[in-house]
């Protein structure tokens, strides 16, 4: 759990001009919703939106919100809406939730250890840097920790190789890929570079003669 309180504002009452001029001011808009919360309309600040996301919160964290009139509620991200083109978030929706009932959740795997393969010259490649799980919402891990020391070259590390506490469960795909060692990038011929050159050279001559013509 985010160890993160955020105090949000009530949308109750406001009109089109209050709402462009709080959007103006970097409050974004939101909803809550849940069982103890009958989607109420709010406003968040922009900075800690991103705060909370920076912190882990977009990624299935739980964190603090106080409600204007529901007090503090444990919440987590839902939908996120952003602008197509600049990627600015235009409003976001919190799911309020009972910490002792079962929630889907997306938790961070972190790699520990040295590559066997890597020390051999692979390349360690992360596929899936997170995995989807399910548990009461007080479980949910930070991270999944995961040792790749014996990967060797061209081997992979999957879901399905994961350890996680007692009473997580994990609802990714078994055969996805989490991680795998790629082999030594081959250096090419020194021909390369001149043969490079000189069909540059010649596609140059060639245009230059058609123009002249």
């Amino acid at each position: 759990m985010i160890d993160m309180k955020v105090t949000v504002l009530s949308r109750s009452g406001e009109t089109k001009s209050d709402r462009r001029t709080n959007r103006e001011s970097g409050k974004i808009p939101g909803v809550v919703y849940g069982k103890k919360v009958a989607s109420q309309p709010i406003y968040i600040e922009e900075k800690a939106l991103h705060q909370l996301m920076r912190s882990g919160a977009s990624a299935g964290g739980i964190l603090r919100l106080t409600l204007p009139t529901h007090g503090e509620q444990p919440v987590m991200i839902g939908e996120i809406q952003r602008d197509k083109v600049l990627g600015r978030i235009l409003h976001v929706d919190f799911h309020q939730i009972d910490m002792s009932e079962p929630v889907k959740a997306t938790v961070r795997v972190e790699l520990t250890g040295e590559a066997q393969g890597v020390s051999e010259g692979g390349i360690l490649q992360v596929m899936n840097p997170t995995v989807e799980v399910r548990c009461i919402a007080s479980a949910i891990p930070a991270a999944i920790e995961a040792d790749v020391s014996r990967l060797a070259v061209g081997e992979h590390l999957y879901v399905r190789d994961l350890a996680v506490p007692a009473g997580v469960e994990i609802r990714s795909d078994e055969n996805d890929i989490i991680a795998t060692i790629l082999a030594p990038q081959k250096e090419l011929p020194e021909a390369t570079d001149e043969i490079r050159d000189q069909d540059v050279a010649e596609a140059t001559e060639e245009q230059v003669g058609a123009h002249a013509d």
